[in-house]
């Protein structure tokens, strides 16, 4: 598990950019760099609204074994449990581990860091 979690807020063509410039090997990614981009600060409220927090904060310390106990844990219907844990995974907050027929949602990291670029 990373310690911390960044997170980048950047255009999608300055993304673009800096991707496609990483891949000729004109630019290098540096280690402070984030690890995770979000195109505007709206869409990065949408994946880490307080709700969604709140569920961050439930799987870190109680490690649910499946989304139906993180649901019970937090008072929320598991599909919307479900939803919201499978649109943060898409951005790397959590991991989704199968066992069987269940998915167990675990953190990717122990804070999160936000930079402005």
């Amino acid at each position: 598990m990373n310690k911390v979690l960044k997170v980048g807020i950047a255009t999608v063509e300055q993304q673009r950019a800096r991707s496609l410039a990483i891949a000729a090997g004109t630019r290098e990614r540096t280690a402070d760099e984030p690890n995770v981009w979000f195109p505007s600060v709206t869409a990065m409220a949408r994946v880490l609204s307080d709700e969604n927090l709140a569920l961050l904060k439930a799987v870190r310390e109680q490690q649910p074994d499946s989304m139906d106990t993180l649901a019970q844990a937090v008072g929320k219907h598991a599909a919307n449990v479900s939803r919201s844990m499978h649109a943060m995974a898409e951005y790397g907050l959590v991991k989704l581990i199968k066992n069987g027929r269940t998915v167990a949602p675990q953190t990717t990291f122990e804070h999160l860091s936000v930079d402005f670029c």
